[in-house]
């Protein structure tokens, strides 16, 4: 009987710390997201190889693979969050503007039209936001890889590094 009290007083627990972790988060604004697609893969083993190109693809376990459409209006900006699996993000309109949680300096990284990045933050201590800082809209096209049945984005309270 006591485990069961336990165990009963350590899933409270856990829930209280989710809907704390909620309340914390820090919602976006002037942001949209589109699926475009989605799709559950078996375990992924591909590998590519040519003399100036190499590629190494593997997974344990299903994963489901997204395509997303982000719109962000000037000012907007994605809230604090991570994902349990990489993001490959190509910039198709705009100047997309990164902001790290665990960088104290709050140093922005900026990619414009036609460029990639690999978001591959899957802890909320590597937690980031996505600013639009330019005067035109910002779009941006993104591939994301996560396990079977996880959400694609987790929310993240404002880690204060950044004055924005």
């Amino acid at each position: 009987m006591k485990k069961l009290i336990g165990g009963a007083a350590v899933l409270g627990g856990l829930a209280v710390l989710a809907v704390a972790a909620t309340a914390l988060a820090t919602p976006s604004s002037g942001f949209s997201t589109e699926q475009l697609s989605l799709g559950r893969f078996g375990e992924i083993d591909a590998k590519v190889e040519t003399d100036s190109y190499e590629l190494e693809l593997k997974t344990k376990g299903d994963s489901d693979v997204y395509v997303v459409r982000n719109t962000v209006v000037p000012g907007g900006q994605s809230g604090w969050h991570y994902h349990p699996g990489p993001s490959l993000i190509t910039v198709v309109q705009g100047t997309a503007t990164f902001y790290d949680a665990d960088d104290p300096t709050c140093t922005p990284r900026v990619f414009p039209t036609g460029t990639g990045v690999i978001d591959d933050a899957v802890e909320a201590s590597h937690a980031h936001l996505l600013r639009n800082e330019g005067t035109g809209n910002l779009v941006t096209v993104t591939t994301q890889i996560v396990p079977a049945g996880a959400s694609r984005r987790i929310d993240a309270p404002d880690p204060g590094n950044c004055n924005f």
